[in-house]
């Protein structure tokens, strides 16, 4: 069997759904007698104060307003989320809505700015 590469792993778990990729991790858990969840746990607890000192790592885009064009900002929703349109359009009608939880300030930005092109008012909290 050819050896992936990191790359191609990486390329392949952005193909995959956030409940495949849970199913994956429980998998490797098994199979490698390991918990993922305890070095993520012990990397928090070691460096409390630094993660204040450099602001918050982890940050969620709230939709505020949609604007005058509604249709633009529901397509936007969709490519963002991965939702099917009915759902992005019930999200973008319960105001103010979550888009996206838990990403790196980076990507809140670049969220925000696909929202505010389309006319949209986006928080970033």
């Amino acid at each position: 069997m050819a050896k992936l590469t990191n790359e191609q792993i990486i390329e392949s778990l952005k193909e995959m759904s956030m409940l495949e990729v849970n199913d994956l991790v429980k998998a490797i858990e098994e199979a490698f007698g390991v918990t993922a969840a305890a070095p993520v746990a012990a990397g928090i607890a070691a460096a409390p104060a630094e993660a204040e000192a450099e602001g918050p790592k982890e940050v969620s885009v709230y939709l505020t307003n949609v604007g005058a064009a509604k249709i633009p900002v529901i397509k936007a929703v969709t490519a963002i989320t991965g939702l099917g349109l009915v759902e992005s359009k019930k999200l973008c009608d319960t105001l103010p809505a979550l888009i996206k939880e838990k990403i790196t300030p980076e990507q809140a930005e670049q969220i925000k700015a696909q929202l505010v092109e389309q006319g949209a008012e986006v928080e970033v909290k």
